[in-house]
């Protein structure tokens, strides 16, 4: 691991302890016990810090559904024990990684540059997810695969922001992601949003729009 990959990863634990007013330069030195300068030599600015800050968590996350095997045995019962398993993950021993994400969600609305930098990091995981799918045989568009996405991380985010307390099991996110696989699998409903482009000209592909605080 290179020295950049070692301040972004005590930087996004700094981010998840003290919040986006605790980020600085100074905060992270004194966490990676180091002198006084040393992440600003690596990161100038501000916004440097917080740029290299998405771009780990991206990496991380990225490797986390990588791991997942595109031919989970099992079938869909596979796949979701698989997805079960990086969310409970998620919410234990890398629950800062997602503490620090949902901070640079809400930081985005006024950071266009971070917005950017999330959004494409959030198409990269839906189609990552796209693929997960067809590969167990749920061939879905994009936006299907986007809602499967949004209702994961509302999951995460609900055992470690939300009103649920206990943080998880993975047979416990295994049975809440389970039914939802066999109805995408049945062809449920598809997303009013999808529903609503009637017969608009098709424009970007719909697992690349805009999404600041995509998993």
């Amino acid at each position: 691991m290179s020295r950049r990959q070692e301040l972004a990863d005590v930087a996004i634990a700094t981010l998840a302890r003290e919040g986006m007013r605790g980020l600085t330069h100074r905060a992270v030195d004194r966490a990676a016990g180091l002198p006084e300068g040393s992440t600003s030599y690596y990161f100038r600015t501000r916004d440097a810090l917080l740029e290299a800050v998405v771009r780990r968590l991206a990496e991380v996350t990225a490797g986390d559904l990588g791991a997942v095997p595109t031919s989970a045995p099992g079938g869909l019962d596979g796949l979701a024990r698989a997805i079960a398993a990086v969310l409970e993950r998620w919410v234990t021993e890398e629950a800062d990684r997602h503490l620090a994400r949902y901070e640079l969600a809400l930081e985005a609305n006024r950071r266009p540059r971070i917005r950017e930098l999330l959004s494409d990091t959030g198409a990269r995981l839906r189609d990552r997810v796209v693929d997960l799918l067809a590969a167990a045989g749920v061939p879905v568009e994009p936006e299907r695969a986007a809602d499967l996405v949004a209702y994961l991380d509302g999951l995460v985010f609900d055992r470690l922001a939300g009103a649920r307390t206990a943080r998880g099991r993975a047979d416990d996110f295994a049975d809440r992601v389970r039914p939802l696989l066999a109805a995408m699998a049945a062809g449920g409903p598809k997303p009013a949003s999808t529903a609503r482009a009637g017969n608009r000209a098709p424009s970007a592909r719909p697992g690349r729009q805009r999404r600041a605080g995509g998993a």
